[in-house]
């Protein structure tokens, strides 16, 4: 037997069993806590599962199996085919007027024709905003 702290929040020791061979069997509960986790985390799943004191390769069968549970794209795909990457060109060019050239404006020219215009960084956050709603579907 082995006996962990609980994840969860809660003070009180977790015991997890072992089988005929050694391993920890962690209960379903825990395993669902930890994914959970894991999701929120941001962290990679090799780093999340040594933070988390899971092997790597019982980590990353947990996250196949919730995947194809949910429906979710298949992680052996290719990432070019679940995910569609949108290039676009940027050009660097000389500011015709002495204004645009001291103050460093960057010019977006989006579909449709738009163009944004952005001359203070704090205006990055709002245009950031601005993509992620055009990027929605309507």
């Amino acid at each position: 037997m082995t006996i962990t702290t609980d994840s969860s929040g809660d003070s009180q020791p977790l015991i997890l069993k072992t089988d005929s061979k050694g391993r920890v069997l962690t209960p379903a509960h825990r395993r669902e806590a930890l994914l959970d986790e894991f999701e929120k985390s941001g962290l990679s799943g090799m780093k999340f599962a040594a933070l988390s004191g899971v092997k790597y390769q019982t980590f990353a069968t947990w996250v196949q199996r919730r995947q194809r549970t949910r429906g979710e794209s298949d992680p052996s795909e290719p990432k070019s085919k679940r995910q569609q990457v949108a290039w676009l060109e940027a050009v660097v060019q000389q500011a015709q007027d002495a204004d645009s050239a001291a103050q460093g404006v960057l010019i977006l020219h989006l579909p449709g024709g738009a163009r944004a215009e952005l001359t203070n960084t704090r205006e990055v956050a709002l245009v950031a905003a601005l993509l992620r709603a055009l990027d929605r579907p309507c």
